[in-house]
């Protein structure tokens, strides 16, 4: 057949028709994921791979080759778009190991379509024409004739060995790139996930014997001081942890055209001790990431969420070493507590009890779970009761309604937007937040008056950012633009507020000292009076360190981390990181070092070793 006939040829042969298809599908995700787009190499990074697969059909599908071609082209659409909606909100490249999370995304599907742009779904436009062929039974018995010609052996295996050189070329020489982002776009989206699924070899674990709390210390240069200060300031109270759902820290204080958005955490903030350069250290889990790091102290898994990894670990926990001193340990969360694992995490860490939508019902549910108002309502009553039981407790209490994508009913209105943020991602995000403000506001006030709070040990932070920059529009951008007074960085993405209250302990007091969620156990230990000597923590007492170095994982590339001086994001390795400053104006001259980056890994290492090395609690 001439080729002066292109399409005509292109049709009759599906090895280029298909490839043609894949390669206008790799420039789509290619343009939304990776900051230099496509180019000419990207051809050479993802056809190969597609060629691979298209001369395996060449080779063993004597019969319905057609249909083994749209199998393995819709098998591969699947895995573009899967890695294009999973980018938008994690900032990551989805890989299988993700596939854990799919009950979880049924849940939360209005997150999901909220990423969706409309033209992610040109991804599957060749697919919807060839079922539309189905119905068309003359144009695909003719295509399937012309297209069941078999191809030369010689040019398949020819065509099959250079694909394989050229996958080997992509894939082997970037192997050691720290940046799961650079990994992707050097050797090609689809090799990135070949080569993921080949390379799951099991870390070398340091000898937990090895791992002690000196050890830890050294590398993070933590010096003990002689007499800490707050030690023991709450001793014997009630210790109460409120985890407020997406919460970033710059809706501290902050004012639209005279409107107060977070009234309640704002006097919270001006009356208690507040950490304005507090992180996130959640990854794949998000919330229940959150929990995991805050009552281990210990980092999160290399891959997969803590709830998965983690579960049935024997785990050394802050409900454990509050239960040693006396205390009742609980925790609340008004969705079910088989979501993301959860009923086999509170096992490992050792809660006495848990309260999910059993407890709070499906009265008044926004989203997947009742509302604040019911979670702040029935907890505070329940801790009532636990108040007249003669010992300390202590409590987890979860947040839930301001969850992305932030939509929440209209009777949850609290206030009217300025016309600009009608209809935006951010301006539903900061209605939502006031409303959680409200409510927070109205659990605030119950526990005075039960004379529950003056009573108390009082920590609130952010769980995770709320606005990833990968999800925001040119519009949303310019209102984040507008809040910050400078563009919308990573640093800011990331930054969640701490604040610290004790009635009769704590005042009006900003500290600039950095910190992360790791850091809420041994700052809880101290103020309580409780030794940490004899328990392995990797996160240190705010109150007792002017230095501290944050390593961070998921939501940005593996190397990277928080120095006190500035958020450094790893490349390749370190040298070709970038270093952005804490005030989040963007990129500046190199202060985080590669000591510290080192250390950042080492740390990552210690506590991957010691915690998968744990014994389980289900063999007891």
């Amino acid at each position: 057949m001439s080729i002066s006939n292109p399409k005509k040829w292109l049709s009759t042969r599906p090895i280029l028709f298909f490839s043609f298809i894949m390669l206008l599908k790799s420039y789509l995700a290619w343009m939304v994921i990776f900051e230099d787009g496509f180019s000419w190499t990207t051809i050479l990074k993802e056809i190969p791979f597609v060629l691979i697969v298209f001369c395996l059909i060449e080779y063993f599908a004597s019969k319905r080759k057609l249909v083994y071609y749209t199998i393995a082209n819709l098998l591969m659409t699947l895995i573009l778009f899967a890695v294009i909606m999973y980018y938008k909100y994690y900032g990551v490249i989805v890989t299988y190991l993700a596939l854990e999370q799919v009950n979880q995304v049924t849940a939360v599907k209005n997150s999901v379509f909220s990423l969706m742009d409309p033209y992610y779904l040109l991804i599957f436009t060749d697919i919807i024409i060839m079922a539309f062929l189905l119905f068309r039974p003359k144009k695909a018995i003719t295509w399937k004739k012309e297209s069941s010609r078999k191809e030369s052996k010689r040019l398949v295996t020819a065509l099959f060995g250079i694909s394989i050189a050229l996958c080997l070329f992509n894939i082997l020489p970037n192997r050691a790139s720290m940046n799961e982002i650079i990994k992707a776009e050097q050797m090609g989206i689809l090799n990135y996930e070949a080569y993921m699924i080949f390379s799951n070899k099991d870390i070398e674990f340091i000898d937990p014997n090895h791992i002690t709390q000196e050890k830890i210390n050294t590398v993070k240069k933590i010096e003990q001081p002689a007499a800490p200060q707050l030690w023991k300031t709450a001793s014997g109270k009630n210790v109460i942890i409120i985890q407020m759902e997406s919460f970033q820290n710059f809706l501290v204080n902050l004012n639209i055209d005279g409107k107060e958005i977070t009234p309640n955490i704002n006097k919270l903030v001006n009356e208690n001790y507040y950490f304005k350069h507090f992180y996130q250290q959640v990854g794949q889990g998000n919330t229940s990431d959150a929990e995991f790091v805050v009552n281990t102290s210990f980092y999160i898994p290399p891959r997969g969420a803590a709830t998965m990894v983690y579960a049935d670990k024997e785990l050394p926990s802050l409900p454990k070493l509050l239960k040693a001193n006396g205390y009742d340990t609980t925790t609340f969360h008004s969705n079910v507590v088989e979501f993301w694992n959860r009923g086999e995490l509170y096992k490992a860490l050792g809660f006495d009890r848990y309260y999910d939508e059993k407890f709070f019902g499906k009265e008044d549910t926004v989203f997947f779970g009742a509302s604040d108002d019911q979670l702040y309502k029935k907890t505070a009553e329940e801790l009532d009761r636990m108040s007249q039981n003669g010992k300390p407790f202590y409590s987890h209490v979860i947040s839930m309604t301001a969850h992305h994508p932030y939509t929440i009913p209209e009777d949850k209105y609290k206030m009217t937007l300025p016309e600009r943020y009608e209809n935006t991602f951010v301006g539903d995000y900061i209605r939502a937040q006031n409303y959680a403000d409200y409510a927070l506001g109205n659990f605030i006030a119950d526990l005075k008056e039960r004379g529950i709070w003056d009573d108390s040990l009082i920590l609130l932070y952010g769980d995770h950012l709320g606005l990833p920059i990968y999800s925001l529009d040119r519009d949303d951008k310019e209102l984040m633009a507008e809040i910050y007074g400078h563009e919308y960085s990573y640093t800011d993405m990331i930054n969640i507020p701490l604040v610290v209250a004790s009635t009769g302990v704590t005042e009006g007091k900003v500290f600039d000292q950095l910190g992360g969620q790791i850091d809420i156990l041994p700052t809880i230990a101290n103020m309580l009076g409780i030794s940490l000597d004899d328990h392995i923590h990797f996160g240190q007492d705010l109150f007792n360190q002017s230095y501290n170095v944050l390593p961070q994982r998921y939501y940005l590339p593996t190397g990277s981390f928080l120095s006190s001086k500035e958020l450094f994001m790893s490349g390749s390795g370190y040298e070709d990181g970038k270093h952005y400053s804490l005030a989040g104006d963007g990129l500046k001259e190199q202060e985080a070092t590669e000591d510290e980056y080192q250390r950042a890994l080492e740390l990552l290492n210690l506590s991957d070793s010691y915690v998968s090395q744990l014994p389980s609690w289900k063999t007891k």
